[in-house]
Order: C-alpha cells, then structure tokens, then sequence
C-alpha cells in the first residue's frame, strides 16, 4: 500500500494518525498539497512528493495547507485530479468543499429532509438587515457565522439590523441561522464523530458563554449518544457524502435535535478525553479498507 497523509499542522492528531496507520502496517509519506506540483510532458503531470514512480493508492485528509484563494483552488484540484486517477482520497474533495461551505452544507441538509434550525444566506446587507427586522429582537437573536469558518472563529449574536458588519467584513456573504437556546438554560451542544457511515463516538460539549468549541473553552463531557442522535448524525454525513466526520447538533426543545454543521477535517482531542474508542484507529481502519477495495490502473510518472 502505497499512503500519503495530508498533515500540515496539529501534531497530536498527525501523531495518532501515524501510529494507526503504522499498526496496520502502513508507513504513509507525510506530505503537504502546498508542495504538489503539476508538470506536463511526461506520462502523469502530477507530481506528489514521496511518489516519484506511481500516484498513491490512498490519500489520508487531516489538513489543508492555508493559502490565499487561488492556492487553497489549486489544492482542491489536486485532490480532485487525484480522485479522477483512481486514488482513494478520505475525504473527498468534494465533500471538503460542501463542508468547508456553509450554505452548501445548510442546502444540502435542508434538501435531505433533516432537522436544522432555520438559515439564510444573502450577498447584500440590506437583504440580511431587511430578515434580521423581520425574525430577530433582543432576547431572540440570529446567529451570524462566516461561510467558511471553524472552531467557533467569529460567530456573533444579532438582535438588531444595526448589528450587521459591512459586506467587506464577512466577504460579502451573510450566513444567518436561528439561534436556539436551551430551556434549562445551560450553553451545551453535542459533536457526534461519524466514520465510514457509523456514529462512533459522542460527547456533550458545556460552555461558560453561548459558543462551546472546545478550542474556544468548552468543556467536553462524556455523553450516553441517544440512537435517534447517531441516527441524524449518519444521515446528515451521508447527506454532505463525507466518509468522517464531526457532526454538530443542537437540542430542539421537543426532545430531538437538528443539524448544525457537518466538519469535515473534525478535531477530536477532547472528544478522545471521554469517549472509550480509538477514534484514530476507525478513521485508518475505514480509509485502508477503502484503499484496498479501490481497483485502478497503476500511474506511472516518466
């Protein structure tokens, strides 16, 4: 097996990943999208470090390299150029861009027929300021998230139309969802981390402010996963068609819950804290086995 794993940052989580991978006796190539090249003239023009003879058989996702617009493009188009080559990429670009993208999540979610607190999305300010006058008030708020964010980077609450920022600080897309609190009054919400299909682990995520990221100071509990939960969580992965995942849920204040956000490059330190399964080791066991069941023709670079 011929492996590359894609971990640009975070070292806890490329060393689990590493040692999975060498468990089931697979020494992958570290590599960064940001060093692949492409070249013509020869039998392959993608060139990935680590590889100089044949594509990999499988790529592993953790990160992507940051970049402005037209290298995080390029880096996209190398993995889609990998996937049209036969290589098993986990996860897929196209699974990356509708997660990365909120609207294409919240689209996508809403057209599968799953729970999500209501959301919009516009390009112009006075058509948000125009639905802010019409479904938010003080008490009741909309939350504004940016299109492409994480790890609970520049969320606010929005009362008012004079809450708005300009277009230019949220690059010109209003992303707008219902804010849903809770009855007890608690800032809790919950990450299902869903592999190959199957919910494998879950945990309560309990704040001191309404944003409960873990990277932002949300304490992780252990949680007793609800199947109608895992239930939600799978659908709404196969929904997005990632392959792993954390999947973000809210309770909706009549004993269910809705869809918040599907990730798909999920953190899960904390998750790993107070949940009994080797999260690391599903996520190498379901890529391997999708590596090996892969049939394609051996690339050959000249």
């Amino acid at each position: 097996m011929r492996i590359g794993l894609a971990a640009d940052n975070g070292t806890w989580h490329k060393s689990r990943l590493l040692a999975a991978l060498r468990a089931n006796g697979v020494e992958p190539v570290l590599f960064s999208l940001a060093d692949v090249a492409v070249v013509t003239g020869g039998a392959e023009p993608l060139r990935v470090p680590g590889f100089p003879d044949a594509l990999p058989d499988g790529v592993l996702m953790r990160t992507i390299a940051g970049g402005t617009f037209e290298a995080t493009t390029m880096r996209l188009g190398v993995l889609h150029a990998l996937v049209a080559a036969g290589v098993t990429v986990w996860n897929a670009p196209t699974a990356i861009e509708r997660s990365v993208d909120k609207a294409a999540t919240s689209l996508l979610i809403d057209r599968a027929g799953l729970p999500t607190p209501a959301t919009w999305v516009f390009s112009k300010r006075e058509a948000a300021a125009a639905l802010v006058a019409a479904e938010a008030r003080p008490g009741a708020p909309l939350v504004l998230k940016p299109l492409f964010g994480s790890q609970g980077e520049g969320l606010a609450l929005i009362e008012r139309p004079e809450d708005l920022p300009d277009e230019e600080s949220v690059a010109r897309v209003y992303y707008l969802q219902r804010y849903v609190p809770r009855r007890d009054g608690l800032w809790r919400d919950y990450r299902v981390f869903v592999c190959d299909g199957r919910a494998i682990a879950g945990m309560i995520r309990e704040g001191d402010g309404w944003i409960t990221n873990v990277h932002r100071g949300g304490r992780p509990l252990p949680w007793a996963m609800p199947r109608g939960a895992a239930e939600l969580a799978e659908a709404a992965a196969a929904a997005v068609g990632v392959d792993y995942s954390g999947v973000d849920l809210v309770e909706d204040g009549e004993g269910g819950f809705s869809v918040l956000e599907v990730n798909s490059m999920p953190a899960w330190s904390g998750l790993q804290t107070v949940c009994e399964t080797d999260i690391a080791a599903a996520v190498v066991r379901g890529f391997l086995a999708a590596a090996r069941g892969a049939s394609r023709p051996r690339l050959v670079v000249a």
